[in-house]
């Protein structure tokens, strides 16, 4: 067979290629399209005249829907309360995720696996399943209808440790014994070598906890009935009791509580989609 003679196999699949990489753009686009259209719509429907139903062309444009949900829902009290629940929750998390990461990482202790393997195990347990022996505990401590009672019973997550202690791992061991060697303690080499590298994982890590305590329903529905702790999530649940019949209000609070979620996901995507890559499972 000459040198220059093609192989029609290998020609084949570098013709078929481009028509893959098409038809794959094409579906991802279609996946795409029907993963915004409901968001679509709920945009549209909260800029739409009171009395369009959600799917129906506009037959005007207005913003005094977001001005009326804001004010008949009060959503000012409700955004400072879940805003002060999701921050205290989420440094809390990253405080405790950092230290056990980084023991579970590195230090070699006996029951290092088993404890790694019971921060596994809580992962598989809803937390509805634990709610009556937290409701039971909080009541002794006297913290119902308190602060403590949103923050306190997730200011700890196995994802989050097991999330740290993956990351921690893919940092080479040389960077800490380089340190260690000019005299850096632990605490001193977590704060300035460990830390900083793993700004994707921590990011990723506020990102998950501050979403996911921004749009928690459970806990401020169960340890809480005191109008004052109202939570974003529960002023939209009693909101749409009030406005059923009305989906322009509806969905324009539907907006307004989402809005912060999906500013803070635009400013960190980045590290989080790098956290995300880079935390791999290791042995």
């Amino acid at each position: 067979m000459p040198e220059h003679q093609s192989d029609p196999i290998h020609s084949s699949n570098q013709d078929a290629t481009p028509w893959m990489v098409q038809l794959s753009l094409v579906l991802l686009m279609l996946g795409a399209g029907l993963v915004l259209l409901p968001l679509v719509i709920v945009i549209i429907t909260s800029f739409s005249a009171i009395g369009v139903t959600p799917g129906r062309p506009a037959t005007g444009w207005t913003l005094q829907n977001y001005q009326e949900a804001w004010s008949k829902g009060r959503f000012l009290v409700a955004f400072a309360n879940s805003a002060l629940v999701a921050i205290a929750v989420t440094g809390f998390q990253i405080l405790t995720s950092a230290l056990a990461g980084y023991a579970l990482a590195r230090l070699q202790f006996r029951g290092r696996k088993a404890i790694l393997l019971i921060v596994l195990a809580t992962l598989v347990i809803p937390f509805q399943m634990l709610v009556i022996p937290i409701f039971l505990v909080l009541k002794w401590g006297h913290l119902i209808n308190t602060y403590a009672a949103l923050i306190l019973p997730t200011a700890v997550n196995g994802f989050s440790i097991f999330l740290m202690t993956q990351y921690f791992q893919t940092i080479p061991v040389e960077l800490e014994e380089a340190a260690a060697i000019d005299g850096a303690n632990r605490l001193q080499i977590l704060w300035q070598i460990m830390l900083p590298l793993a700004r994707p994982a921590l990011v990723t890590l506020f990102l998950f906890t501050f979403i996911g305590e921004w749009n928690d329903l459970f806990k401020p529905l169960v340890f809480t009935t005191r109008p004052e702790l109202r939570t974003v999530q529960l002023a939209l649940a009693e909101f749409q009791e009030q406005f059923t019949n009305s989906w322009s209000l509806m969905m324009a609070a539907v907006v307004i509580s989402t809005i912060p979620v999906v500013l803070l996901f635009l400013l960190g995507q980045r590290q989080f989609i790098r956290g995300i890559a880079t935390t791999g499972i290791k042995n």
